[in-house]
């Protein structure tokens, strides 16, 4: 464990730790069977940038090299050719870095282990706009347009349905699909739009591992999640935190992770942002890895590590169980 001359301290407190870096590098380096659960919420299409850099000649680079627009190029082409994982210049292509990344985490997840997967949907639009931390449409800072191809299901006004288009790549990539909890956000905000109903719900996929023989076995304790036991949950979006403007609500992260992790168990954010499920992994008695390729929010998600510790080590050492 070394520190990152980049951030303030080092990289691990109390056995958890928040590193810096690509998922995809990251996911491949963790022990096999070493994870409990896999609990994130990964850029959404189109929407953000993060203030990181993408270069939007990347679909050019790909023709230049004589093939298909349709043909998805893999992770690690794409971002050594200039590209961000959400803003890909087709949903099919972010969909299937999705489905990659992913893959390099199934080792690390035990056989017994689940993985929750966040996801909201979008429109399509030919000439969209990306904002740094706003959502497309809103938000008063600054934003760029940028052209996206159109064909097939990508037609002006169309739900995309990427979550949906997601969660079947990832079946047909032998993960079992055992729930689509619907997250309803009681408290979204008003949208310009007059010829469509507001989009309030988003999608919250719980995988599991395939088994060699028989049907899949995996830790659960429904005893733990929402009175009702019903696959739609109502949350209010919460205000961001620390310069991160999706930050889960704890509400809806916690019956998740006490219910598919067990106690003393790791819980892995791999897209953490300022790491509110790892606090609330660590005050639940787990332990925490996080991801995450933004330094502010690298460094805002250690920095809640240490909150923590602190204030464990304050109150003796006791954890809510």
């Amino acid at each position: 464990m070394t520190a990152d001359p980049m951030l303030p301290f080092d990289t691990e407190v109390d056995g958890n730790r928040v590193e810096h870096g690509d998922a995809y590098d990251l996911l491949a380096t963790l022990p096999e069977a070493s994870v409990d659960l896999i609990i994130t919420s990964p850029p959404y299409w189109g929407l953000r940038s993060y203030g990181q850099q993408h270069d939007e000649s990347v679909l050019k680079k790909w023709l230049d090299l004589g093939n298909d627009v349709s043909d998805a190029p893999s992770y690690d082409w794409y971002r050594q050719n200039g590209g961000m994982l959400g803003l890909e210049p087709l949903p099919e292509w972010f969909v299937a870095h999705l489905v990659e990344i992913f893959e390099r985490g199934k080792d690390a997840l035990k056989p017994g282990g689940s993985m929750w997967i966040n996801l909201g949907d979008t429109y399509f639009a030919r000439w969209s706009s990306i904002r740094e931390n706003g959502r497309q449409g809103l938000g008063g800072n600054a934003r760029e347009r940028r052209r996206t191809p159109m064909g097939g299901f990508r037609q002006e006004k169309q739900l995309l349905m990427v979550p949906a288009r997601f969660a079947i790549a990832m079946q047909d990539n032998r993960w079992i699909l055992r729930n689509d909890l619907i997250w309803s956000k009681p408290n979204v905000p008003p949208r310009p739009e007059v010829d469509r109903l507001r989009l309030s719900h988003e999608h919250f996929f719980h995988f599991v591992k395939r088994q060699k023989e028989g049907r899949p076995k995996y830790y659960y304790k429904l005893d733990q999640v929402e009175d009702g036991t019903r696959d739609v949950v109502e949350v209010n979006v919460g205000s961001g935190s620390g310069g991160h403007s999706a930050t889960f609500p704890l509400k809806l992260i916690k019956p998740r992770i006490v219910s598919s992790c067990p106690p003393r168990g790791t819980v892995l954010d791999p897209f953490c942002g300022t790491g509110r499920a790892l606090t609330v992994a660590i005050e639940t008695g787990r332990k925490a890895i996080g991801f995450e390729m933004n330094e502010p929010f690298v460094k805002a998600a250690r920095l809640g590590l240490l909150g923590v510790s602190k204030k464990e080590q304050a109150q003796g050492g006791k954890r809510e169980r």
